[in-house]
């Protein structure tokens, strides 16, 4: 029988789907997102800290899956990510997540979560902590385009974060709004149910888009914009799926998570290879003033990026020990003899026997 120690030292903490619905629960979701952003500022301010790769990504034609590393000199993060628009119809998220953090001393994984409804929550973090440093102060008014999966989290994140008290909603789906609006109900924001993005968008402070389809798509386009806006996009993360036009880039100041990345996935796929951006951290860091004025038009060209996973799961580790939410299993084989794998297979069968 494998020592008490032992156990100890391999045990990994799982916070799965039920648990982590507790756990914000618990928290409450402003309080969770609020969390999360620290958290974000935190390691962007520490960004020379960290190994940083690209994401790995298998495409197919109805979606992607994908593998996001990264690691400092203590914790190593992944998450496992889909993306796949025609979920829906089958009764399936779009997006499933679920990540690992693990020690780099020992490469022993700590934490197993679901990042699903956690991804969400980052995103709406990250996003809102962009705006925060770019958008003009006093920004009140939002559009927000796609009112699907990811949209409550954006509302409350931009409500909490940055200050937005009115939304101008627009989705080619009315039942995607429509349930939003039903979410959003009591939560004091001033909700408009918008008939056109262009609609949507007149006026608007800040413009969020967020949709899921894998294509290049024209959401957004130059003579919407008006001086001082900030753009917020989000739905684009991946080589063919965009949700503005070139033209949008060329009139705004252009700001990127990972720039190696960004080239790859983001908006910017569009571009040319020397097409100046600006990473966020540096705005964070005080290395690049963000805004320079007023009537700048501002864009946060948002693929999502490993590091706001370890900062995620970085939250939910460190939340689900406080609160005592989560269980602990033997994701590893506690072994006397860490050099007699085989042996595990001896025990197991006395075990059996004497059953």
């Amino acid at each position: 029988m494998a020592s008490q120690s032992s156990f100890i030292h391999t045990e990994t903490l799982y916070v799965g789907a039920r648990d982590l619905v507790r756990l914000v629960q618990r928290q409450g979701l402003p309080a969770s997102i609020a969390g999360v952003a620290e958290q974000l500022r935190r390691d962007f301010l520490r960004w020379d800290d960290f190994e940083k790769t690209p994401r790995i990504a298998n495409h197919s034609r109805d979606g992607v899956i994908e593998l996001m590393p990264v690691a400092d000199a203590e914790r190593f993060a992944f998450k496992y990510v889909n993306g796949h628009p025609k979920n829906t119809r089958e009764g399936l998220p779009t997006v499933m997540a679920f990540g690992v953090l693990a020690d780099v001393a020992t490469g022993a994984p700590r934490l197993l979560s679901e990042l699903t409804l956690t991804t969400a929550i980052r995103t709406a973090a990250t996003s809102a902590l962009a705006a925060r440093a770019l958008a003009r102060p006093g920004s009140r008014r939002m559009a927000l385009i796609g009112n699907g999966a990811q949209a409550e989290f954006q509302a409350i994140a931009f409500r909490d974060l940055v200050g937005v008290r009115e939304l101008r909603l627009f989705d080619v789906d009315p039942a995607a709004t429509a349930k939003l609006v039903r979410n959003l109900a009591g939560q004091g924001l001033d909700l408009t149910v918008c008939a056109s993005t262009v609609e949507a968008v007149r006026g608007a402070d800040i413009v969020t888009t967020v949709t899921a389809d894998k294509a290049n798509a024209t959401i957004l386009t130059p003579e919407l914009l008006e001086p001082g806006m900030h753009l917020n996009a989000v739905g684009g993360d991946c080589p063919g799926k965009t949700e503005l036009h070139r033209g949008v880039l060329e009139r705004a100041a252009v700001f990127v998570e990972f720039e190696p990345q960004t080239r790859i996935e983001g908006e910017i796929q569009q571009m040319p290879a020397d097409f100046p951006v600006t990473e966020l951290w540096r705005v964070l860091a005080g290395q690049h003033p963000g805004r320079r004025a007023d009537e700048e038009v501002t864009l946060f060209d948002s693929v999502g990026f490993a590091l706001e996973d370890y900062s995620a799961l970085t939250w939910v580790h460190d939340t689900a020990l406080s609160l005592g939410i989560g269980q602990r299993i033997d994701l590893v084989p506690a072994q006397d003899d860490p050099k007699d794998l085989f042996g595990l297979l001896r025990q197991e069968r006395a075990v059996v026997r004497a059953q």
